[in-house]
């Protein structure tokens, strides 16, 4: 988190006892707090990182959506509804190309991330909620044993071999999570094409409030990139993709 970098080098700037990394530090955690905060260079990380989308009007038709889970919260003071978060867009947009008659079916996976505590799957809770938006129960398919990028995918891959008929493959997740993603189904051996969704890049945009003016929501965006980023290359290291 870019925001623990800043404090750890202002208290090195205040407890450290040679004046000269003292003064470094403090230097260090201006340039620092400067660099993160500005929503132009964030939006640009984004721009860099994450994988175009595809115009509605380009998809083909498919036989099934994958939809990566990791969007919904489950709260035991509110069981009797479904709570959703910014990537709801994973299952918003395959339901607009499924009416549209491009997609046939659905294959939500991903379980409980949780150690220490169960909860409703993931997949269960997405495929309530399509079934509430009139969606037929029969094109739902739901694999809810994944707690991550890596089980999605060979989970998905056992699921599919279990049906053959599911041959054209359209996979949807954020638009930041799609290279980890996409890497991890091609290494489990399923050929996919890519639906990204949920952006955080936007357009650019060279107003002041975007150029000079620092904005805390900048923090929170390159720690999300920071994370995914790392992510990525940990997956790569243990093979996973």
């Amino acid at each position: 988190m870019p925001i623990l970098w800043v404090i750890v080098l202002q208290l090195l700037a205040v407890f450290l006892r040679s004046q000269k990394w003292r003064r470094i530090s403090l230097l260090s955690s201006l340039a620092l707090l400067l660099l993160f905060s500005n929503p132009l260079l964030s939006n640009e990380a984004w721009l860099a990182w994450e994988i175009e989308a595809v115009p509605v009007k380009d998809v083909n038709n498919y036989d099934v959506a994958v939809i990566l889970a990791g969007v919904t919260s489950y709260r035991e003071n509110l069981p009797d509804r479904i709570h959703t978060s910014k990537g709801s867009d994973r299952f918003l947009h395959p339901l607009q190309l499924y009416r549209m008659g491009k997609i046939e079916k659905f294959l939500i996976t991903g379980g409980s991330g949780l150690v220490l505590a169960d909860k409703v799957p993931e997949a269960e809770q997405i495929e309530k909620i399509l079934l509430m938006a009139g969606v037929a129960e029969e094109d739902i398919l739901t694999e809810s044993n994944s707690r991550n990028t890596h089980e999605n995918a060979v989970n998905t891959a056992e699921f599919l071999q279990k049906h053959p008929d599911l041959d054209k493959v359209l996979l949807v997740t954020s638009a930041f999570h799609m290279r980890r993603a996409a890497a991890c189904f091609a290494k489990a051996g399923i050929k996919t094409d890519n639906f990204t969704v949920d952006f955080y890049s936007t357009e650019r945009r060279f107003t002041p409030d975007e150029l000079i003016i620092p904005n805390p929501a900048a923090f929170n965006d390159w720690h999300l990139l920071i994370h995914e980023v790392t992510g990525f290359l940990v997956y790569k290291l243990l093979s996973y993709c």
